[in-house]
């Protein structure tokens, strides 16, 4: 058993490399941005109930099993962005987090699993911009990336001098990654120079960083204004888009990912750049992982299924891909309490 899921697991994180990422046999380059479209921007639309059914077919479809549905999983652990922002973290739960960063899975299911060689890390830690250099200190030696959330998260409504200030104190302190809130308010004002210009000042002051732009796509109503926000972010030098800030009443949900990756695309296809997505919010089960990996398969390709150009922001999703695993590995389900986060 543990020698075909290894190498399953070695297959599937091996994966396509360089270059970034290829798209109908096309070399991609990273996103640079290029200059604000308003005619594209406002000839976007999405025939929702289509992309509903898209998403009811997707759901319904046979999944990956066994050997196989095992390496899905380890992939899954690899593009997390393990998250913690809550009113009450501390020094030390931060530090916990980072311990759990760097070694996801437990040392004996590790070992049952016949994966030691393979080194599953999660992509990233996201925190506050109080807990940066915290956690920067904690991942100091390992492949785990600090992302911080800046701009005045969850809602970014602060000014825009302060949020810019920010993110540039955040990267002063170690932030690999930088995760920005756009102010939703020009999405519904159809302003989409400001948000533009916005997100490009965001841009400017996360150099070397990269730069996530959440897009809180339960706030904005409709799916056409989900894709052109979208649009509007890659335009203006987004590295990732993503969908939420894991606060709103809606988060992350397959429509609004169908609606995003295929902004993706049809921008990779006009300008040649790759941008990355993120699922944020609402995401907690070991199966969902795998719809959102097989979503960015059928949509992008495997170069998407990379933590380089797919995360999840994820806190209670790994519990459950672990005992997913422990079922695979030993045939029962152990108790949450066996595998905490922080």
């Amino acid at each position: 058993m543990t020698d075909r899921v290894t190498s399953a697991a070695e297959t599937l994180l091996r994966g396509p490399s360089a270059p970034l990422a290829i798209l109908g046999g096309r070399p991609l380059l990273s996103n640079r941005g290029v200059p604000l479209d308003l005619d594209r921007v406002r000839q976007v639309r999405v025939n929702t109930s289509a992309v509903e059914r898209r998403a009811q077919s997707h759901v319904a479809r046979r999944t990956v099993k066994k050997d196989w549905q095992a390496a899905w999983l380890l992939r899954a652990i690899t593009c997390m962005d393990l998250t913690t922002l809550s009113g009450d973290d501390t020094d030390e739960r931060v530090r916990r987090l980072c311990a759990k960063a760097t070694q996801p899975i437990e040392h004996e299911l590790v070992k049952r699993l016949g994966i030691e060689d393979l080194k599953i890390r999660v992509a990233a830690v996201c925190v506050y911009h109080r807990f940066v250099e915290i956690a920067r200190r904690a991942l100091e030696g390992s492949s785990v990336r600090v992302a911080a959330v800046s701009t005045g998260f969850p809602a970014g409504l602060s000014p825009l001098s302060e949020r810019i200030a920010e993110i540039r104190r955040s990267v002063e302190a170690g932030a690999q990654e930088i995760d920005v809130v756009i102010t939703r308010a020009h999405v519904f004002g159809g302003r989409w120079q400001e948000l533009y210009d916005e997100i490009a000042a965001f841009k400017q002051a996360s150099a070397p960083a990269h730069m996530k732009v959440i897009l809180g796509a339960g706030d904005l109503l409709t799916l056409r204004n989900v894709a052109r926000a979208s649009f509007v972010a890659m335009m203006a030098g987004a590295d990732f888009i993503k969908t939420s800030t894991g606060k709103e009443p809606t988060n992350a949900t397959l429509p609004v990912g169908f609606v995003m990756a295929r902004a993706i695309r049809e921008y990779a296809q006009e300008t040649g750049m790759a941008v990355g997505f993120k699922a944020a919010g609402g995401i907690r089960s070991a199966k969902q992982s795998t719809e959102w990996l097989a979503l960015m398969k059928e949509e992008l390709g495997l170069y998407w299924m990379k933590a380089e150009l797919f995360r999840f922001g994820a806190s209670g999703l790994l519990n459950d891909i672990e005992r997913q695993l422990e079922h695979y590995a030993t045939g029962r389900y152990s108790a949450d309490y066996r595998h905490p986060i922080a």
